[in-house]
């Protein structure tokens, strides 16, 4: 008991010291108001005491906060443009070039086909007995055509484009017919020549406000025949062609309206256009048949789709396009 008493008495003044913090402290706490305008700022973060509530306490004075942010918590910066959203769609179906800019594109494509076809012409007088022309073919295509495509922008909302291509053509072609006799014959066929120029204007048809709406375009586009037509190429007595074709050779005109809607990350897209044909006079003699005034047919085509940009700097494209094209009217000899 003598001990227990001994310690309780040493331990008076430090029990009698600690009292005396906690009245202080008391004291602090009631003193201490806050400023309804402060709430904000302090909210999360904790306050430091006024001004005569730190005199009051001991040990070194609390340091002060670091500022916060202006940001409203919650609401993402408003974006200037809405440019990088739509990378991910098609060239033909992407933003404009800004003003006074120049942006050149370089396109490569490569095509394969394989066409086997069997061609009677002629009357059939029983099952088995055939009085005609039996034709018989097999071509192996291929073709690579580079372009270079250059675009400028006029304005912020208007752009001309210009498209360059120039084609490699390779075909082999194995023909055989049955007349009074039977003819085989091999064909290899190359061609290196420009292509069918094109040169384009799109204009923004609206500006939109935030950076969800959607952005509507409207396009010109025009084709010219600068390339070698399948009625520029030569042919032999029987009608085969002796040489390949780099155009259509035909001028040809297609109005269009595409819309953009940004949704980031992904950007929808489509369009409907009209490809007008401009017929011509081809007056030529090919396989024993003169040919007369040739109007190729117009099409109509329409197109939708998505992109998808995984980051500024790769993205990929998905999309559906249905064209339905007109016949063709050809005058040969008499007839159309």
């Amino acid at each position: 008991l003598g001990d227990l008493e001994a310690i309780v008495a040493a331990q008076a003044p430090e029990l009698q010291s600690q009292r005396k913090q906690l009245e202080i402290q008391k004291a602090q706490i009631d003193a201490l108001i806050l400023p309804t305008q402060d709430l904000s700022m302090r909210r999360g973060r904790g306050g430091a005491l006024p001004d005569q509530a730190v005199q009051a306490t001991s040990g070194p004075a609390p340091q002060s906060d670091p500022p916060m942010p202006t940001e409203t918590v919650g609401e993402p910066p408003q974006q200037e443009d809405n440019a990088a959203e739509v990378a991910a769609a098609p060239q033909e179906q992407g933003v404009l070039t800004p003003a006074g800019q120049l942006v050149l594109d370089p396109i490569f494509d490569y095509t394969q086909s394989a066409t086997d076809r069997l061609v009677f012409r002629g009357f059939e007088l029983i099952p088995g007995i055939q009085v005609g022309l039996i034709e018989a073919s097999k071509a192996r295509r291929e073709s690579i055509a580079p372009t270079m495509a250059l675009g400028y922008g006029l304005t912020n909302r208007l752009e001309i484009e210009v498209r360059v291509p120039y084609m490699h053509r390779y075909d082999r072609i194995q023909v055989a017919q049955q007349r009074d006799q039977g003819i085989v014959r091999n064909l290899s066929l190359k061609e290196n020549a420009i292509g069918d120029v094109e040169v384009a204007l799109r204009y923004q048809l609206n500006h939109p406000k935030g950076g969800q709406d959607p952005i509507f375009i409207g396009s010109l586009r025009a084709k010219s025949d600068t390339g070698k037509g399948p009625f520029d190429i030569g042919y032999d007595e029987f009608g085969v062609a002796t040489g390949l074709a780099t155009g259509s050779g035909f001028w040809g005109v297609q109005p269009g309206l595409s819309f953009l809607l940004p949704s980031d990350p992904v950007v929808i897209f489509g369009g409907v256009s009209y490809l007008w044909h401009i017929g011509r006079d081809i007056n030529r003699t090919v396989g024993g048949a003169f040919v007369g005034h040739v109007d190729p047919g117009d099409s109509m085509s329409g197109n939708i789709g998505f992109g998808f940009a995984l980051n500024p700097r790769f993205s990929f494209s998905l999309g559906y396009r249905q064209s339905y094209i007109r016949a063709t009217r050809t005058e040969i000899g008499d007839i159309t």
